[in-house]
């Protein structure tokens, strides 16, 4: 989602009204219900989600992305969504903030989503994902950052490497960013409802533009996602749960999985797998954030030999619950950002 900044810039080129709605996030559409039911079946009961760590440091009010890291255990990395330093976080096991990586010849429009890769030499590197558009196609192009995951974990800056992106099929809105650790091929999920998953090329260039190409569907309204340290499966999360998808055996995306549900969250936009892969780290924006870890059911966990089976019965954890008041509140919620998506498009043939 856009920073505050930036949805107040929103708020003066579509109605007010609507404009207000949709930036509000689900937390307000919904009535102040949660995004994502608690108790939602998924096999998965209460204890399984534990408070993970707590968000302490007062710069950090927009975390949209999580990511762990690769060379330092317990550290676990975030950054703000947009409008500030470009800048990631590396949070200790607590939760605060061991270490502050700022990312020099990189700008902050609209970050969203990250992950820990590798660069061309195999060393574990942090990608940045200024893929946010919410006029859904202002932007002619978006921009992945890249900077080397430092030896010390100590504040320091370190020179960016950028990689300009385009969709085969024209600009869009994202909040998805992934990265295959068995391939390190980078994948972007789009927003809003007809969801697309979009691969970029085997290796990304600097020079010239990387152009996605289109490999599978995405869930509506994805605002993060990630592969599974093995490579074996990766998840895409919503406002309102998250679905685990297998992949083949050639590294690219497979098959539905199951869904599973989340903790209520005040604006959840960020997810990530643990170290060991058997659990998922859900976090949110807003002040003083828990980020939750939610232990996933043992169908959704890959094995060194096999891969993960489909769920079967009931498979919609990922939605919420289903009662009235909700299902309401969701279409007001999805008919707010269409209308303002569609007033960005407007605008754009006009001018």
């Amino acid at each position: 989602m856009p920073s505050r900044s930036s949805r107040r810039r929103g708020s003066r080129r579509a109605p007010a009204a609507v404009a207000a709605c949709a930036a509000a996030g689900p937390s307000v559409l919904l009535g102040g219900a949660p995004a994502a039911s608690a108790d939602a079946a998924d096999g998965a009961g209460a204890a399984d989600r534990n408070v993970a760590f707590t968000i302490t440091d007062p710069r950090i009010t927009e975390s949209s992305g999580l990511a762990v890291s690769r060379k330092h255990p317990g550290i676990t990395y975030t950054h703000n969504d947009s409008g500030g330093v470009a800048q990631v976080f590396a949070l200790g096991p607590d939760g605060t903030t061991r270490a502050v990586l700022t990312f020099a010849g990189a700008r902050a429009r609209d970050w969203e989503a990250m992950a820990v890769g590798a660069d061309e030499r195999g060393r574990p590197a942090i990608y940045v994902a200024d893929i946010g558009d919410n006029l859904g196609g202002a932007w002619p192009y978006v921009t992945v950052y890249r900077i080397p995951e430092p030896e010390r974990m100590r504040s320091q800056t370190l020179r960016a490497t950028a990689f300009k992106i385009k969709y085969e099929d024209g600009p869009r809105n994202a909040e998805t960013m992934m990265i295959n650790p068995r391939t390190n091929r980078l994948y972007i999920a789009s927003k809003l409802f007809s969801g697309a998953l979009y691969e970029a090329p085997k290796r990304l260039r600097a020079q010239g533009f990387n152009r996605m190409r289109k490999v599978g569907d995405a869930p509506a309204i994805a605002t993060d996602g990630a592969f599974a340290p093995d490579g074996r499966s990766y998840v895409i999360r919503t406002y309102f749960g998250a679905r685990v998808y297998s992949v083949n055996a050639d590294g690219r995306p497979g098959k539905s999985l199951r869904s599973v549900s989340l903790p209520m969250q005040e604006q959840g936009e960020s997810i990530a797998y643990t170290a060991d892969g058997r659990s998922l780290l859900a976090g949110s924006e807003g002040s003083g954030q828990p980020v939750y870890k939610v232990a996933l059911p043992d169908d959704a966990r890959p094995t060194p030999t096999s891969t993960p089976a489909a769920a079967k019965g009931k498979d919609d954890a990922d939605r919420g619950h289903r009662d009235a008041t909700e299902t309401r509140a969701g279409l007001f919620l999805v008919l707010a950002i269409a209308a303002v998506v569609g007033y960005g498009l407007v605008r754009r043939r006009r001018s």
